[in-house]
């Protein structure tokens, strides 16, 4: 099982995209305010929690994964195969060590390879994040979702689900 695979390098891939292009350089202020964003129930906060799990999976920050991936946390695949909490952080774990701006670097060059609009729904304690293929748009080109709960203080992923649109055969 790969990254790809497993998120269809979609979600991971907006932490490096909004990294390089809009936030620049990480520095410990940066850092910061992205955990504080990751606190509020809001679009802001899944947002800031996404892009962090992207980093984490790159980075192979396991704390980060394993605080937010809920126990039944479960990413199905394109292909209909579920991948557990456990795989998730244990693949993640391999890239431990990797550097924010190696992986930056990965994640912008699969975004501009990959391209993808994203949709975020936020209903009380739930959001619904939307990656889609923006040549065809979020009707019919949804590549994969991810949902979250609001629990103590903080967005869990609980379910991502990913299809096949825009995968090369």
């Amino acid at each position: 099982m790969t990254l790809c695979d497993r998120r269809f390098s979609l979600a991971w891939l907006t932490a490096g995209i909004v990294t390089c292009l809009l936030i620049g350089p990480v520095n410990a202020q940066d850092a910061t305010s992205g955990a504080a964003a990751e606190t509020q129930r809001t679009e802001a906060g899944v947002t800031a929690t996404d892009e962090h799990w992207s980093l984490a999976e790159m980075t192979g920050d396991t704390a980060f994964l394993d605080q937010l991936l809920l126990p039944e946390y479960h990413s199905v695949s394109n292909n209909g195969v579920a991948h557990s909490k456990a795989q998730i952080v244990a693949d993640a774990a391999t890239r431990r060590g990797t550097d924010l701006a190696t992986a930056n670097s990965r994640l912008a060059a699969n975004r501009k390879a990959h391209p993808y609009g994203t949709s975020i729904v936020v209903r009380d304690n739930t959001a619904i994040v939307t990656f889609y293929d923006p040549a065809i748009g979020v009707q019919k080109g949804i590549k994969s979702s991810d949902v979250f709960v609001y629990a103590e203080g903080h967005w869990r992923a609980v379910y991502s689900q990913h299809t096949a649109v825009g995968k090369t055969q």
